[in-house]
């Protein structure tokens, strides 16, 4: 099964943590939406994590990890689905051309809000992604202002 990480799971040591075993991790194109840190938290009413809105101008990128069938229910724990987030089927474009499927979660809409900002801890799992991502989307992701 496939799985596109966006967010903090872009970090390989985050999913190893949550025990969730992957087989293949590459970098993937997500056509039609963007990057937002609007999903809100239990922590903090300014903090902000990752969600990914509807935009047919924009694309973002992220990790395309192969992961055993039951390794989705321990992500759905992680990722509060269906509370918090839904799962998603998307089409990815891998860096040879090819598009396939994969699974991937979306902040519930009343889960979000916007003026959110992310932790600087939570931007760091996004940025051990880097391995993989575009220079310049690292570079983006850099420059994203965080709470601290």
């Amino acid at each position: 099964m496939r799985y596109f990480a966006y967010g903090s799971n872009m970090d390989p040591e985050r999913m190893k943590e949550r025990g969730i075993q992957f087989s293949k991790r590459e970098h993937a194109i997500l056509k039609g939406f963007r990057l937002e840190f609007n999903k809100i938290t239990n922590r903090n009413t300014n903090e902000g994590k990752a969600n990914i809105v509807d935009d047919d101008e924009k694309s973002l990128e992220g990790i395309l990890y192969e992961i055993k069938d039951n390794d989705l229910e321990k992500l759905d724990k992680y990722e509060g689905c269906p509370k918090h987030y839904t799962k998603k089927d998307v089409n990815v474009i891998l860096d040879n051309g090819k598009t396939v499927e994969a699974i991937t979660y979306i902040a519930q809409p009343n889960m979000t809000r916007k003026g959110l900002k992310p932790t600087r801890e939570y931007l760091i799992h996004l940025l051990r992604g880097c391995d993989l991502l575009s220079k310049e989307y690292c570079e983006m992701l850099k420059k994203v202002e965080t709470l601290d």
